[in-house]
């Protein structure tokens, strides 16, 4: 699976973009039938418009990542599980992940790949450019997040509170408040992360 979702700005999709907005289309509206929910409750549950989450079962959205976020938040599953279809089997092997972000300078945010509920996680891969920052709405209540800075210095911001983490360290944080991943130094920071959200 390889799917660009811009942060901002509107972009033509490539023929693979437009199959995994196809399955998008798809999973939501599948886990929203399955909840027997009506639009409107999962606009209202998602904190997204009515007209946003119509645009996107009929697979004419572009979401940006925090739509994405906001969507699984409120159906309780991994943002994989909202992008791919099918059936897994009990062996999976991915190579192809979903660059879900891009900085200004070159950064990025791959979703890696991910487990489904009752116990959700997705596992990224983020490059972070000097000078780049990425800032993330809250997740749902419970969800904690695991880092492992690969090289560089990552500054992770949470609570007004910024906390660095050197190449070679790991930390461990609750995500269900703004956040923030930045790099304010001269070279690029690689890092790992695992977004635990309460299992449903």
């Amino acid at each position: 699976m390889r799917v660009t979702i811009p942060t901002k700005g509107v972009r033509l999709p490539d023929t693979e973009s437009l199959a995994t907005l196809a399955s998008l289309a798809r999973n939501v509206r599948a886990q929203r039938a399955r909840r027997q929910w009506t639009l409107d409750t999962l606009a209202a549950r998602s904190g997204l418009s009515k007209g946003v989450v119509v645009a996107l079962e009929q697979g004419r959205g572009n979401p940006n990542l925090a739509t994405l976020i906001r969507l699984s938040d409120a159906l309780g599953v991994s943002l994989t599980a909202l992008l791919e279809g099918g059936e897994h089997p009990a062996v999976r092997v991915s190579d192809r992940p979903a660059l879900l972000w891009e900085g200004p300078a070159g950064g990025t945010g791959r979703l890696l790949d991910g487990t489904d509920s009752p116990s959700p996680v997705e596992l990224w891969h983020w490059r972070l450019e000097p000078g780049e920052r990425h800032d993330s709405e809250a997740h749902a209540p419970g969800t904690r997040e695991l880092i492992h800075v690969y090289s560089g210095e990552l500054v992770l911001t949470i609570g007004g509170q910024d906390v660095r983490v050197p190449a070679g360290s790991s930390a461990r944080m609750t995500a269900d408040e703004p956040h923030g991943y930045g790099n304010p130094g001269a070279t690029a920071v690689d890092f790992a992360g695992v977004v635990v959200p309460p299992a449903t």
